[in-house]
């Protein structure tokens, strides 16, 4: 699946570092978007209602965004409440400070990284930022977390890479370890 294996839940958070030209959900970063607030433990009690779905089927959540590791202590107070029972997945842009994704490591079964593109001018053009957290997150996690359950995402993305950038960040990914990449178009509606 394309967040997670089994019947997974998709909780998305409000608030990203990034501003991605092309943003899939421009709404985590209007500070007057109406969104539903919730405690670790009200969506926890909202989501056991899918508890026998996310047993039978190996499933969870997937705490998505925005950019989840904003909120790593909302993370490990929600798997404080349940558990090893359902499947915990991120999916995450890696732009955040080590000491985030350092948190939420013990508890995570499967990372999706969306990483746009390895060439940082690229990276920069396209979301605003560096990518240098990105970069000192991969390597940390190359060595400190099963890379048979990380899927980096490797997007062409039109006007800002190409298919050689696309292969280029595929082999540096490689040349960390990685295996498991996600390649995929962005297709652009013209207005």
């Amino acid at each position: 699946g394309v967040d997670g294996e089994g019947v997974t839940t998709l909780a998305a958070f409000h608030g990203c570092p990034l501003h991605c030209r092309y943003c899939l959900n421009p709404r985590c970063l209007d500070p007057e978007a109406s969104v539903q607030r919730y405690t670790p433990e009200s969506l926890y009690q909202k989501l056991l209602i899918d508890d026998l779905y996310f047993i039978a089927t190996g499933g969870g959540v997937c705490f998505g965004g925005g950019e989840p590791l904003l909120r790593p202590d909302f993370i490990r107070q929600f798997h404080a409440l349940c558990g090893e029972r359902w499947r915990i997945t991120i999916e995450t842009s890696l732009n955040v400070p080590i000491a985030s994704v350092q948190k939420i490591v013990p508890l995570t079964n499967v990372f999706i990284i969306d990483i746009k593109d390895m060439n940082e001018a690229i990276y920069t053009s396209y979301t605003g930022q560096s990518n240098s957290h990105v970069i000192e997150n991969l390597k940390w996690l190359s060595a400190n977390f099963n890379r048979d359950n990380i899927i980096i995402r490797v997007p062409l993305i039109p006007e800002y890479n190409n298919e050689n950038d696309v292969e280029r960040s595929i082999k540096q990914l490689q040349e960390f370890g990685f295996t498991r990449f996600d390649r995929f178009t962005y297709i652009i509606k013209q207005n």
